[in-house]
Protein backbone atom coordinates (compact mmCIF):
# COMPACT_ATOMS: atom_id res chain seq x y z
CA UNK A 1 0.00 0.00 0.00
CA UNK A 2 1.20 3.40 -0.61
CA UNK A 3 -0.40 6.57 0.77
CA UNK A 4 -0.06 10.15 0.51
CA UNK A 5 -0.50 12.50 2.64
CA UNK A 6 -0.57 16.49 2.15
CA UNK A 7 2.17 18.04 4.03
CA UNK A 8 0.94 20.58 6.24
CA UNK A 9 2.24 24.14 6.22
CA UNK A 10 3.45 25.72 9.62
CA UNK A 11 0.79 28.58 9.78
CA UNK A 12 -1.95 25.77 9.15
CA UNK A 13 -0.05 23.16 12.00
CA UNK A 14 -0.30 26.64 13.99
CA UNK A 15 -3.83 26.81 14.02
CA UNK A 16 -5.18 23.27 14.30
CA UNK A 17 -2.38 22.89 17.26
CA UNK A 18 -3.67 26.32 19.57
CA UNK A 19 -0.13 27.84 19.03
CA UNK A 20 0.37 31.28 18.97
CA UNK A 21 2.38 32.38 15.58
CA UNK A 22 3.60 35.55 14.01
CA UNK A 23 1.15 37.36 12.11
CA UNK A 24 2.59 37.32 8.22
CA UNK A 25 0.72 38.86 5.13
CA UNK A 26 -2.33 37.48 3.42
CA UNK A 27 -1.00 35.08 0.58
CA UNK A 28 -3.50 35.70 -2.71
CA UNK A 29 -6.44 33.07 -3.06
CA UNK A 30 -4.22 32.28 -6.29
CA UNK A 31 -1.39 31.34 -4.82
CA UNK A 32 -2.97 29.79 -2.25
CA UNK A 33 -5.11 27.31 -4.79
CA UNK A 34 -0.94 26.69 -6.19
CA UNK A 35 0.00 25.99 -2.61
CA UNK A 36 -2.92 23.39 -2.04
CA UNK A 37 -2.03 21.34 -4.96
CA UNK A 38 1.77 21.18 -4.59
CA UNK A 39 1.65 20.01 -1.37
CA UNK A 40 -1.47 17.75 -2.21
CA UNK A 41 1.02 16.12 -4.47
CA UNK A 42 3.98 15.98 -2.35
CA UNK A 43 3.35 14.07 0.95
CA UNK A 44 5.33 11.12 2.23
CA UNK A 45 4.82 8.03 0.50
CA UNK A 46 5.49 5.34 2.90
CA UNK A 47 4.29 1.96 3.00
CA UNK A 48 3.30 -0.32 6.26
CA UNK A 49 4.50 -3.54 7.00
CA UNK A 50 1.99 -6.06 6.19
CA UNK A 51 0.45 -6.70 9.28
CA UNK A 52 0.00 -3.05 10.19
CA UNK A 53 -1.47 -2.25 6.88
CA UNK A 54 -5.49 -2.94 7.98
CA UNK A 55 -4.92 -0.56 11.10
CA UNK A 56 -3.59 2.28 8.89
CA UNK A 57 -6.74 1.80 6.66
CA UNK A 58 -8.99 1.69 9.92
CA UNK A 59 -7.54 5.01 10.49
CA UNK A 60 -7.38 6.98 7.44
CA UNK A 61 -11.23 5.90 6.92
CA UNK A 62 -12.24 7.17 10.71
CA UNK A 63 -10.18 10.03 9.81
CA UNK A 64 -11.47 11.12 7.04
CA UNK A 65 -14.94 10.79 8.35
CA UNK A 66 -13.70 13.19 11.27
CA UNK A 67 -14.78 9.75 13.53
CA UNK A 68 -12.56 10.58 16.66
CA UNK A 69 -13.87 7.71 18.59
CA UNK A 70 -13.02 5.07 16.04
CA UNK A 71 -9.87 6.65 15.20
CA UNK A 72 -8.52 6.43 19.26
CA UNK A 73 -10.10 2.62 18.97
CA UNK A 74 -7.62 2.34 15.64
CA UNK A 75 -4.66 3.98 17.24
CA UNK A 76 -5.42 2.10 20.32
CA UNK A 77 -5.44 -1.63 18.50
CA UNK A 78 -2.30 -0.75 16.81
CA UNK A 79 -0.36 0.23 20.07
CA UNK A 80 2.21 -2.50 20.49
CA UNK A 81 2.00 -4.10 16.86
CA UNK A 82 3.96 -0.96 14.98
CA UNK A 83 7.11 -2.96 14.30
CA UNK A 84 8.33 -1.01 11.45
CA UNK A 85 9.52 2.43 11.03
CA UNK A 86 7.00 2.91 8.29
CA UNK A 87 4.21 1.43 10.88
CA UNK A 88 5.60 3.78 13.97
CA UNK A 89 5.11 6.71 11.16
CA UNK A 90 1.46 6.03 10.69
CA UNK A 91 1.07 5.72 14.17
CA UNK A 92 2.24 9.04 15.64
CA UNK A 93 0.71 10.83 12.21
CA UNK A 94 -2.56 9.35 13.28
CA UNK A 95 -2.40 9.98 16.92
CA UNK A 96 -1.17 13.73 15.86
CA UNK A 97 -4.50 14.28 13.81
CA UNK A 98 -6.79 12.08 16.75
CA UNK A 99 -4.78 14.98 19.20
CA UNK A 100 -6.13 17.82 16.54
CA UNK A 101 -9.81 16.38 16.29
CA UNK A 102 -10.10 16.07 20.10
CA UNK A 103 -8.20 19.39 20.47
CA UNK A 104 -5.85 17.57 23.04
CA UNK A 105 -2.00 18.57 23.01
CA UNK A 106 -0.53 15.69 24.92
CA UNK A 107 -2.04 13.20 22.17
CA UNK A 108 -0.56 16.31 19.40
CA UNK A 109 2.82 16.18 21.10
CA UNK A 110 2.67 12.03 21.23
CA UNK A 111 2.05 12.20 17.58
CA UNK A 112 4.29 14.50 16.60
CA UNK A 113 7.14 12.61 18.63
CA UNK A 114 5.99 9.17 17.40
CA UNK A 115 6.22 10.82 13.94
CA UNK A 116 9.59 12.02 14.15
CA UNK A 117 10.84 9.22 16.19
CA UNK A 118 10.32 7.36 13.15
CA UNK A 119 12.91 8.56 11.30
CA UNK A 120 10.67 9.40 7.96
CA UNK A 121 9.51 12.72 8.78
CA UNK A 122 10.82 14.67 5.75
CA UNK A 123 10.99 17.86 3.50
CA UNK A 124 9.41 20.81 5.02
CA UNK A 125 7.33 19.08 7.71
CA UNK A 126 11.02 18.00 9.07
CA UNK A 127 11.20 22.19 10.22
CA UNK A 128 7.61 22.11 11.07
CA UNK A 129 7.23 18.93 13.34
CA UNK A 130 10.02 19.79 15.24
CA UNK A 131 9.28 23.32 15.82
CA UNK A 132 5.82 22.21 17.70
CA UNK A 133 7.15 19.05 19.32
CA UNK A 134 9.41 21.75 20.79
CA UNK A 135 6.97 24.22 21.84
CA UNK A 136 5.15 21.35 23.39
CA UNK A 137 8.54 20.02 25.28
CA UNK A 138 8.82 23.98 26.35
CA UNK A 139 5.54 24.36 27.51
CA UNK A 140 6.23 21.35 29.92
CA UNK A 141 9.46 22.48 31.01
CA UNK A 142 11.30 19.49 29.48
CA UNK A 143 14.06 22.04 28.20
CA UNK A 144 16.80 19.44 27.05
CA UNK A 145 13.97 17.89 25.22
CA UNK A 146 12.94 21.16 23.61
CA UNK A 147 16.56 22.45 23.14
CA UNK A 148 16.59 19.21 20.85
CA UNK A 149 13.71 19.51 18.81
CA UNK A 150 13.78 23.58 18.09
CA UNK A 151 17.71 22.82 17.31
CA UNK A 152 16.17 20.00 14.46
CA UNK A 153 13.76 22.36 13.16
CA UNK A 154 16.60 25.56 13.24
CA UNK A 155 18.49 22.74 10.98
CA UNK A 156 15.95 21.81 8.89
CA UNK A 157 15.37 25.47 7.81
CA UNK A 158 12.60 26.81 10.08
CA UNK A 159 12.20 30.77 9.86
CA UNK A 160 9.54 31.03 12.89
CA UNK A 161 10.13 34.08 14.82
CA UNK A 162 9.93 32.53 18.01
CA UNK A 163 12.22 29.98 17.24
CA UNK A 164 15.62 31.85 18.44
CA UNK A 165 14.15 32.67 21.81
CA UNK A 166 12.89 29.74 22.67
CA UNK A 167 15.91 27.33 21.76
CA UNK A 168 18.19 29.95 23.65
CA UNK A 169 16.23 29.88 26.59
CA UNK A 170 15.86 25.96 26.39
CA UNK A 171 19.95 25.81 26.26
CA UNK A 172 20.01 28.04 29.17
CA UNK A 173 17.22 26.39 30.98
CA UNK A 174 18.51 22.69 30.54
CA UNK A 175 22.05 23.85 31.61
CA UNK A 176 23.86 24.00 28.40
CA UNK A 177 25.39 27.73 29.32
CA UNK A 178 28.62 27.45 26.22
CA UNK A 179 25.73 26.19 23.78
CA UNK A 180 23.63 29.48 24.86
CA UNK A 181 25.99 32.09 24.74
CA UNK A 182 27.63 30.44 21.48
CA UNK A 183 23.97 30.33 19.32
CA UNK A 184 23.30 33.74 20.65
CA UNK A 185 26.31 35.33 19.82
CA UNK A 186 25.81 33.65 16.49
CA UNK A 187 22.54 35.11 15.87
CA UNK A 188 22.95 38.32 16.98
CA UNK A 189 26.09 38.64 14.41
CA UNK A 190 24.15 37.40 11.75
CA UNK A 191 20.75 39.21 11.95
CA UNK A 192 23.16 42.55 12.65
CA UNK A 193 25.02 41.67 9.32
CA UNK A 194 21.48 41.77 7.79
CA UNK A 195 20.72 44.93 9.31
CA UNK A 196 17.88 43.39 11.83
CA UNK A 197 17.47 44.03 15.72
CA UNK A 198 18.07 40.89 17.75
CA UNK A 199 14.84 40.25 20.13
CA UNK A 200 16.27 41.97 23.88
CA UNK A 201 16.10 37.95 24.99
CA UNK A 202 18.76 37.36 22.79
CA UNK A 203 21.11 39.91 25.28
CA UNK A 204 19.64 39.10 28.44
CA UNK A 205 18.86 35.57 28.61
CA UNK A 206 22.66 34.80 28.07
CA UNK A 207 24.06 37.69 30.08
CA UNK A 208 22.16 36.72 33.06
CA UNK A 209 24.17 33.54 32.78
CA UNK A 210 27.35 34.97 32.17
CA UNK A 211 27.09 37.07 35.29
CA UNK A 212 26.10 34.46 37.32
CA UNK A 213 28.90 32.28 35.98
CA UNK A 214 31.41 35.27 36.95
CA UNK A 215 32.34 35.24 33.28
CA UNK A 216 32.41 39.05 33.17
CA UNK A 217 34.15 39.81 30.04
CA UNK A 218 31.64 37.70 27.98
CA UNK A 219 28.61 39.51 29.43
CA UNK A 220 29.82 42.91 28.80
CA UNK A 221 30.98 42.37 25.45
CA UNK A 222 26.73 40.90 24.76
CA UNK A 223 25.31 43.90 27.12
CA UNK A 224 27.92 45.97 24.74
CA UNK A 225 26.06 44.42 21.68
CA UNK A 226 22.62 45.10 22.99
CA UNK A 227 23.09 48.98 23.56
CA UNK A 228 23.91 49.05 19.81
CA UNK A 229 20.20 47.37 19.49
CA UNK A 230 18.75 49.08 21.70
CA UNK A 231 20.01 52.56 23.07
CA UNK A 232 17.47 53.91 25.21
CA UNK A 233 18.69 55.62 28.13
CA UNK A 234 17.01 53.26 30.26
CA UNK A 235 19.50 49.84 29.16
CA UNK A 236 22.36 52.66 28.87
CA UNK A 237 21.32 53.04 33.23
CA UNK A 238 20.83 49.48 33.46
CA UNK A 239 24.45 48.61 31.85
CA UNK A 240 26.24 50.91 33.47
CA UNK A 241 25.20 50.58 37.22
CA UNK A 242 26.34 47.24 36.60
CA UNK A 243 29.28 48.53 35.03
CA UNK A 244 30.14 50.82 38.30
CA UNK A 245 29.84 47.21 40.77
CA UNK A 246 33.24 47.26 42.59
CA UNK A 247 34.62 50.53 41.08
CA UNK A 248 37.06 53.00 42.72
CA UNK A 249 35.96 56.88 43.15
CA UNK A 250 37.85 57.66 40.08
CA UNK A 251 35.93 55.07 37.36
CA UNK A 252 32.93 55.85 39.28
CA UNK A 253 33.19 59.34 38.06
CA UNK A 254 34.29 57.94 34.72
CA UNK A 255 31.16 56.04 34.76
CA UNK A 256 28.56 58.88 35.76
CA UNK A 257 30.49 61.31 32.96
CA UNK A 258 29.59 58.09 30.64
CA UNK A 259 25.69 57.82 31.72
CA UNK A 260 25.51 61.52 31.59
CA UNK A 261 26.68 61.40 27.74
CA UNK A 262 24.03 59.06 27.41
CA UNK A 263 21.51 61.02 29.08
CA UNK A 264 21.58 57.82 30.91
CA UNK A 265 21.40 59.81 34.66
CA UNK A 266 17.91 59.40 35.66
CA UNK A 267 17.79 59.89 39.44
CA UNK A 268 18.46 62.96 42.12
CA UNK A 269 20.99 60.65 43.70
CA UNK A 270 23.63 59.92 40.57
CA UNK A 271 23.49 63.54 40.61
CA UNK A 272 24.41 64.31 43.70
CA UNK A 273 26.95 61.35 43.58
CA UNK A 274 28.60 62.93 40.18
CA UNK A 275 28.61 66.32 41.58
CA UNK A 276 30.56 65.07 44.89
CA UNK A 277 32.70 63.19 43.12
CA UNK A 278 33.30 66.52 40.42
CA UNK A 279 34.16 68.07 44.01
CA UNK A 280 36.59 65.71 45.51
CA UNK A 281 38.89 65.69 42.13
CA UNK A 282 38.92 69.63 42.66
CA UNK A 283 36.76 70.35 39.41
CA UNK A 284 34.17 72.70 40.38
CA UNK A 285 33.10 73.64 37.16
CA UNK A 286 32.17 70.58 36.35
CA UNK A 287 30.40 70.17 40.05
CA UNK A 288 28.08 73.24 39.19
CA UNK A 289 27.76 71.83 35.52
CA UNK A 290 26.22 68.62 36.53
CA UNK A 291 23.87 70.07 39.06
CA UNK A 292 22.70 73.02 36.53
CA UNK A 293 21.69 69.80 33.75
CA UNK A 294 20.10 67.75 36.82
CA UNK A 295 17.79 70.40 37.98
CA UNK A 296 16.98 71.47 34.13
CA UNK A 297 15.99 68.14 33.40
CA UNK A 298 13.94 68.51 36.74
CA UNK A 299 15.82 65.30 37.78
CA UNK A 300 16.81 67.49 41.04
CA UNK A 301 14.03 69.46 42.61
CA UNK A 302 14.10 73.32 41.89
CA UNK A 303 14.90 73.61 45.80
CA UNK A 304 17.74 71.38 47.02
CA UNK A 305 18.89 72.61 50.28
CA UNK A 306 22.15 70.16 50.05
CA UNK A 307 22.89 70.35 46.21
CA UNK A 308 22.03 74.23 45.77
CA UNK A 309 24.46 74.34 49.23
CA UNK A 310 27.32 72.42 47.01
CA UNK A 311 26.61 74.16 43.91
CA UNK A 312 26.95 77.73 45.42
CA UNK A 313 30.64 76.27 47.10
CA UNK A 314 32.06 75.06 43.94
CA UNK A 315 30.61 78.21 41.89
CA UNK A 316 32.57 80.24 44.67
CA UNK A 317 36.00 78.01 44.03
CA UNK A 318 35.58 77.83 40.58
CA UNK A 319 36.20 82.13 40.34
CA UNK A 320 37.64 82.50 37.47
CA UNK A 321 39.33 79.61 36.54
CA UNK A 322 37.45 78.70 33.28
CA UNK A 323 38.76 81.87 31.94
CA UNK A 324 42.46 81.74 33.12
CA UNK A 325 42.95 77.67 31.96
CA UNK A 326 43.16 78.10 27.95
CA UNK A 327 46.63 80.53 29.14
CA UNK A 328 47.59 77.56 31.91
CA UNK A 329 46.99 75.08 29.64
CA UNK A 330 49.88 75.66 27.70
CA UNK A 331 52.46 76.36 29.46
CA UNK A 332 55.65 74.39 29.60
CA UNK A 333 55.64 73.54 33.36
CA UNK A 334 52.34 72.29 33.19
CA UNK A 335 52.65 70.17 29.32
CA UNK A 336 56.10 68.82 30.89
CA UNK A 337 54.03 67.42 34.07
CA UNK A 338 52.00 64.08 33.74
CA UNK A 339 49.50 64.59 36.45
CA UNK A 340 49.24 68.25 36.26
CA UNK A 341 48.65 68.41 32.24
CA UNK A 342 46.13 65.70 32.59
CA UNK A 343 43.84 67.62 35.56
CA UNK A 344 43.78 70.24 33.56
CA UNK A 345 42.88 68.63 30.62
CA UNK A 346 39.81 67.10 33.35
CA UNK A 347 39.27 70.61 34.01
CA UNK A 348 38.80 71.77 30.70
CA UNK A 349 36.22 68.85 29.80
CA UNK A 350 34.52 69.80 33.21
CA UNK A 351 33.93 73.43 31.61
CA UNK A 352 32.59 71.41 27.94
CA UNK A 353 35.76 72.61 26.33
CA UNK A 354 36.82 69.17 25.08
CA UNK A 355 39.08 70.12 21.99
CA UNK A 356 41.53 72.02 23.83
CA UNK A 357 42.10 68.92 26.57
CA UNK A 358 43.24 67.02 24.00
CA UNK A 359 46.64 68.01 23.31
CA UNK A 360 46.95 67.71 27.48
CA UNK A 361 46.09 64.16 27.19
CA UNK A 362 48.32 63.69 24.65
CA UNK A 363 51.25 65.53 26.79
CA UNK A 364 50.42 63.51 29.89
CA UNK A 365 50.60 60.25 27.95
CA UNK A 366 54.29 61.43 26.32
CA UNK A 367 55.11 62.74 29.80
CA UNK A 368 54.82 59.31 31.04
CA UNK A 369 51.55 59.93 33.18
CA UNK A 370 49.13 56.54 34.01
CA UNK A 371 48.41 55.55 30.27
CA UNK A 372 45.66 53.66 31.15
CA UNK A 373 43.82 56.73 32.19
CA UNK A 374 44.83 59.40 30.03
CA UNK A 375 44.07 57.84 26.76
CA UNK A 376 40.83 56.35 28.05
CA UNK A 377 40.42 60.56 28.76
CA UNK A 378 41.66 61.30 25.37
CA UNK A 379 39.30 58.65 23.19
CA UNK A 380 36.36 60.83 25.75
CA UNK A 381 37.85 63.93 24.54
CA UNK A 382 37.87 62.79 21.25
CA UNK A 383 34.43 61.74 21.34
CA UNK A 384 32.65 64.71 22.37
CA UNK A 385 34.57 66.58 19.64
CA UNK A 386 33.04 64.22 17.09
CA UNK A 387 36.63 62.90 16.30
CA UNK A 388 35.18 59.21 15.89
CA UNK A 389 38.30 57.83 14.65
CA UNK A 390 40.54 58.99 16.47
CA UNK A 391 38.21 57.93 19.54
CA UNK A 392 38.03 54.39 18.29
CA UNK A 393 41.94 54.55 18.40
CA UNK A 394 42.67 55.37 21.56
CA UNK A 395 39.91 53.16 23.06
CA UNK A 396 40.93 50.56 21.27
CA UNK A 397 44.66 50.96 23.50
CA UNK A 398 42.98 51.36 26.94
CA UNK A 399 43.36 47.62 28.90
CA UNK A 400 42.84 47.63 32.68
CA UNK A 401 39.68 48.43 34.78
CA UNK A 402 39.07 51.18 32.03
CA UNK A 403 38.63 48.57 28.97
CA UNK A 404 35.28 48.02 29.69
CA UNK A 405 34.07 51.77 29.68
CA UNK A 406 35.96 52.19 26.72
CA UNK A 407 34.07 49.04 25.40
CA UNK A 408 31.02 51.23 25.78
CA UNK A 409 32.12 54.18 24.81
CA UNK A 410 33.06 52.26 21.18
CA UNK A 411 29.34 51.16 21.88
CA UNK A 412 27.83 54.68 21.79
CA UNK A 413 30.06 55.68 19.13
CA UNK A 414 28.87 52.76 16.70
CA UNK A 415 25.00 52.88 18.03
CA UNK A 416 22.62 53.97 15.38
CA UNK A 417 19.39 55.03 16.01
CA UNK A 418 16.92 52.32 17.22
CA UNK A 419 13.47 51.83 15.51
CA UNK A 420 10.62 54.19 17.00
CA UNK A 421 8.73 51.12 18.57
CA UNK A 422 11.28 49.70 20.20
CA UNK A 423 10.16 47.14 22.72
CA UNK A 424 9.92 48.10 26.35
CA UNK A 425 13.05 47.46 28.13
CA UNK A 426 14.02 44.51 30.22
CA UNK A 427 16.12 44.06 33.37
CA UNK A 428 19.39 43.45 31.65
CA UNK A 429 20.88 41.07 35.00
CA UNK A 430 20.44 41.45 38.63
CA UNK A 431 21.55 44.15 40.91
Amino acid sequence: MTKRFRSMSATAMAAVLGLAMMTTAAVPAAAREKQKKEEAAKGPQITPSKAFMPIVQKMDETLKKKDAAGLQAAIAEGQGKATTNEDKYYQGFFTLQLGILNKDQALQEQGLNGALDSGLVTGPDTAVYNFFAGQFAYQKKDYAKAAQRLEAARAAGSTEASLPDALLDSYMKSGQTDKAVAFAKENIAKLLAAGQRPSEQMFVIPARALQEANRTDEMFDLLALRLQSYPSPQIWHQTLMIALKGADKDRTLDTLRLMRATNSLLERGEYAEYASLASQAALPGEAVAVIREGKAKKVIPAADADLDDLAKTQAERAGDEESTLAAYAKKPATLSNPKVAGVTGDALVGYGRAAEAIPLYQAAISAGGDKELWTYRLGVAQALTGDTAAAKASFGQVAGPRKVLAKFWLAKLDTTAAPAAAPAAAPATGG
